[in-house]
């Protein structure tokens, strides 16, 4: 973990921030076309390899945006000064479809009270 942070040490607060909201909008969007569009097209056309290639293609880059988005929970965690249980609620956040969204909304806020 200090690894992690020794690595984000070196960018200004307003670029984590950017990449954070970023990061939680291209998670919810990756996890969409995952479940709604390719596992979807996989069901209906199941002997088709178009389907299965999109299916690695959009896993690829979900799995990249996930992976991502709890790297970038480290220093998030410091700029938003949460306490554990706002850090628990955004760690758990990853792993249920399109919850990062809620965190870019209501969690990553800097003026939150």
């Amino acid at each position: 973990m200090h690894f992690i942070e020794n690595f984000f040490a070196k960018y200004s607060h307003e670029q984590i921030v950017k990449w954070f909201k970023q990061i939680c909008v291209a998670e919810a969007i990756s996890c969409f076309l995952l479940y709604c569009v390719a596992m979807v097209w996989k069901r209906y056309d199941q002997e088709g390899l178009w389907p299965t290639v999109f299916i690695i293609i959009i896993g690829n880059i979900h799995g990249l945006f996930f992976t991502l988005y709890l790297l970038l929970l480290i220093p998030a965690r410091k700029i938003y000064t949460w306490d554990d249980e706002d850090t628990v609620f955004a760690l758990l956040s990853a792993f249920f479809p399109f919850a990062t969204i809620w965190v870019d909304k209501k969690l990553a806020r800097l003026d939150r009270e």
